[in-house]
């Protein structure tokens, strides 16, 4: 015999994957804001061969983000954590 549903019962919401997927996708957000203007530079400078070019981006990526990994880690949490008290992440939006 099946239980009747409770009114009121548990209801899942997965807020901690949420929140490590806001989390992920500032984290990349940020980190592209930083590799895109040395990006589009090293792009624009590179030679015709695409071995040379494709060298000349993974080094400007890699100087660009390498240093200031930590810049975008912070911005990530900062953004999460100004979206989560200001209620306007979908899906962590909480009772006040």
């Amino acid at each position: 015999m099946a239980q009747p549903s409770r009114p009121g019962g548990a209801v899942f919401r997965p807020r901690f994957a949420l929140t490590i997927v806001y989390f992920a996708g500032f984290f990349l957000l940020y980190c592209a804001a930083l590799a895109g203007p040395p990006l589009l530079h090293a792009w624009r400078d590179a030679a015709s061969s695409p071995e040379r070019q494709d060298a000349a981006a993974f080094a400007a990526v890699r100087a660009a983000v390498g240093a200031r990994i930590s810049l975008a880690v912070v911005g990530a949490l900062a953004t999460l954590a100004l979206g989560i008290f200001a209620r306007v992440l979908p899906g962590l939006r909480g009772p006040r």
